[in-house]
């Protein structure tokens, strides 16, 4: 049994295999996994679904809920090899075939680079076409930048240097806001709700 349920009794583990795309857990006798003597589980409680990249439980809205390692869920939760599901007093733990599991991790985004307070906002004005409503295609011009903060073109030129040598955007050419107003986005050195802001 590559893929299964320990289900803890007061009696010792039972090993429940999970062979079909879907088991119910419950306190009727009806249920894949029926366990009438627990009165703190719901007669349907919680149901378990295979999906393409692995397994998931779901709470059915049971009254005293379903618990994934100490956390009550809402919705579906996907599982891991040795999570631990509660449902009552029971104790259930999955046991995944690790062989067959990917064993990558998704990959956080890159945090963003330190900023001093003014190159944030250049960055900030850089997106001021964004808050005119209109689709946004072009980020501000160096120009631009400069009137909104009150500075020079040659200061905001700096900044936009230190920038992009922060944020790791190589090459000449104007199409470098362009990938340094995206790379600060992805990077979360800006928001959208910033960038949606209402206008100055």
């Amino acid at each position: 049994m590559p893929t299964y349920l320990e289900l803890w009794r007061p009696e010792g583990a039972e090993l429940v295999a999970l062979e079909a795309d879907r088991l119910t857990i419950g306190r009727a006798p009806s249920n894949d996994v029926a366990i009438p003597a627990d009165e703190q589980i719901s007669r349907l409680h919680a149901v378990l679904e295979r999906f393409p990249a692995g397994w998931c439980v779901r709470d059915l809205a049971s009254r005293n809920g379903t618990f994934v390692n100490g956390e009550r869920i809402m919705g579906e939760r996907s599982l891991r090899h040795r999570d631990e599901i509660r449902v009552g007093a029971t104790r259930l733990v999955y046991r995944a075939d690790v062989a067959a599991q990917d064993g990558t991790l998704t990959q956080s985004p890159e945090r963003p680079p330190e900023l001093t307070r003014r190159e944030r906002d250049v960055l900030l004005a850089l997106f001021r076409p964004a808050r005119s409503g209109e689709v946004f295609t072009e980020p501000a011009s160096t120009r631009e930048i400069a009137e909104v903060l009150f500075v020079s073109e040659a200061a905001v030129k700096q900044h936009l240097l230190r920038l992009y040598d922060k944020f790791s955007i190589h090459g000449e050419g104007e199409r470098r806001r362009v990938r340094l107003a995206n790379e600060a986005l992805r990077r979360g050195a800006v928001s959208l709700s910033e960038v949606r802001g209402p206008p100055g």
